[in-house]
């Protein structure tokens, strides 16, 4: 199982988050969003993967953002139709290579395309046929007034009724108080295609800056257990 840290927003605080060696860090590029990213993502080690999530957004603006930041996965959080999807996933990207601080040609660029799915009480799985074969992941992420972010979980046993293989990932409202029921959820069949875990929230001083304490102790807690 993999960690994904979302809603990075400062410099400093985005580097002491990486050194905690997560698989993802999340910048969300939403003018609505608190947690809107803006600037420049600082050098993460190689290990680190960094999605870029999108509401809504036109193709050729979430293209033009892959490009600036080299984005490895982008999360889109809005209603993006299947349509969408496929002709982002189509998008031929091709960035400069360098070698020894120079540039020495061009390369296919491939990134992730992630779709957001937010569940309360329930869902209809069959929404999520248009996008299968198409999408790298699905994530589940708790139905409220804010698109993502909203500090609190949705009923993970819905999934019990999760119909695909296409793997999916955990959000929303997860924290330091959540661990008990995730690490029943972790050992639960419903947990059989759960790729990652995305934080956010619940381990934030104010948006955008995360207590680096918290993970740390979540990350003690948690992901080991996944390793022995």
């Amino acid at each position: 199982m993999k960690l994904k840290v979302c809603g990075m927003k400062y410099k400093e605080n985005i580097e002491a988050v990486a050194a905690m060696k997560p698989d993802y860090l999340g910048f969300i590029f939403y003018e609505n969003s608190p947690r809107n990213f803006e600037g420049e993502i600082p050098k993460l080690p190689s290990t680190i993967k960094k999605v870029g999530v999108f509401v809504n957004e036109p193709i050729n603006q979430v293209v033009s953002k892959i490009a600036k930041h080299s984005l490895d996965a982008i999360q889109l959080h809005g209603d993006e139709s299947s349509e969408y999807c496929k002709a982002l996933k189509e998008v031929e990207l091709s960035l400069p290579v360098s070698k020894n601080g120079k540039e020495i040609g061009f390369e296919r660029y491939n990134f992730e395309v992630w779709k957001v799915f937010s569940i309360k009480d329930e869902f209809d799985f069959d929404r999520l046929q248009p996008y299968e074969g198409i999408v790298d992941y699905f994530l589940f992420d708790t139905k409220g007034k804010e698109k993502g972010g909203n500090g609190y979980t949705f009923d993970w046993s819905v999934l019990k009724g999760y119909p695909s293989s296409t793997p999916f990932i955990l959000s929303g409202g997860i924290g330091l108080d959540e661990i008990e029921d995730l690490l029943s959820f972790l050992e639960s069949p419903e947990s059989k295609y759960l790729h990652a875990i995305d934080v956010n929230s619940k381990f934030e001083s104010k948006p955008g800056l995360k207590k680096t304490e918290d993970l740390e102790k979540f990350i003690k807690l948690v992901i080991p257990t996944q390793t022995q």
